[in-house]
């Protein structure tokens, strides 16, 4: 098993920044892929983006790229998602999830999730 807390969310302005971070335990961080994934109210749980097990791959959303940056830190067993330019469209729970293999974009690919952190870009 592997559990997953995220942290970082808040009430932002648009065009303002936000850092989430993941905190992994109970597994080896490094044998994961990481990813993050947002649901707005009403919507389906979105992709955002996602790195791989050593960090050197990375692939984001297209609504996203540009603005938001995935890495991690495999010596704190910890992911992060530094969020710029925020808009409005982006409020949303914003969820952390972890796989062993690279590249899914659909949630149910993933095995293990955080409970997920609030996030809300006022205008």
């Amino acid at each position: 098993q592997v559990q997953l807390v995220e942290s970082g969310g808040g009430l932002v302005q648009a065009g303002g920044s936000l850092r989430l971070s993941c905190a992994a335990s109970g597994r080896t961080f490094s044998n994961y892929a990481m990813a993050w994934f947002r649901q707005a109210p009403g919507k389906d749980r979105e992709f955002v983006a996602t790195i791989s097990r050593s960090g050197t791959t990375i692939y984001y959303a297209d609504s996203v790229k540009g603005r938001f940056t995935i890495s991690r830190d495999n010596a704190k067993n910890t992911a992060y998602l530094q969020m710029n330019s925020l808009k409005p469209e982006d409020t949303a729970v914003y969820f952390c999830a972890a796989d062993r293999t690279y590249g899914a974009r659909y949630a149910p690919d993933y095995d293990y999730w955080g409970q997920g952190t609030q996030v809300t870009v006022s205008s």
